[in-house]
């Protein structure tokens, strides 16, 4: 006997959702995936869907902050802050059971207020999105311990609020690129919970 799927009602299940705790078929996989329903980011189809999925390109003119040039001897100089963040970032994320457009919202949040430190001023931007504000102060809290422990390791205050500003805007355009446009899409959460691990110490 067959099972109809739990999302249609109308087609054959195929596979066991642990999104909606039930079987359905293919198509509504496909199509409701991280749109109406909430996938564990371990789902084996989720994860099979990622191989598919390619970043977005990009246009320059279209770039969030185009005028802060982030190279590449940049991020390789500054590695370390790079993969501290990015780590925080994630694990915000996960904390909040929170989505890509989530992260975003903080991201750009938390990227105004450093840029009004480059005018002399402190004003704090704040997302109305529950979400992202919880995931802006999961960051200012790391960029915070992260202050301490470089200055702890190498006996001087090292980390610059350019350079902070840098790697959030480089978060930023990686989120824009690995973000996959379904409502619930966690493909950049998916991408820096897989590519930066929580880094136990801090090289300087």
């Amino acid at each position: 006997m067959s099972v109809p799927c739990k999302i249609c009602s109308k087609r054959r299940a195929r596979r066991y959702c642990p999104g909606v705790s039930g079987d359905i078929c293919a198509v509504c996989c496909g199509t409701e995936r991280e749109n109406t329903v909430d996938c564990p980011l371990t789902c084996e189809h989720l994860q099979a869907s990622r191989k598919h999925e390619r970043p977005n390109m990009i246009a320059e003119e279209a770039l969030p902050n185009r005028d802060i040039r982030v190279a590449e001897e940049f991020l390789e100089q500054h590695q370390h802050v790079v993969m501290w963040l990015a780590a925080a970032l994630s694990a915000a994320i996960e904390k909040q059971h929170a989505i890509d457009c989530d992260a975003r919202q903080a991201l750009d949040a938390i990227i105004r207020t450093y840029r009004t430190r480059e005018s002399g001023l402190i004003y704090e931007t704040r997302p109305q999105n529950p979400y992202a504000a919880a995931i802006q102060d999961e960051l200012r809290g790391s960029i915070e311990q992260l202050h301490q422990r470089l200055a702890e390791e190498s006996g001087m205050h090292t980390l610059r609020d350019a350079d902070v500003l840098k790697v959030l805007v480089f978060l930023q355009r990686l989120e824009l690129s690995y973000n996959n446009g379904r409502r619930r899409g966690r493909a950049f959460a998916d991408s820096l919970r897989t590519s930066f691990p929580a880094p136990s110490s801090v090289a300087v």
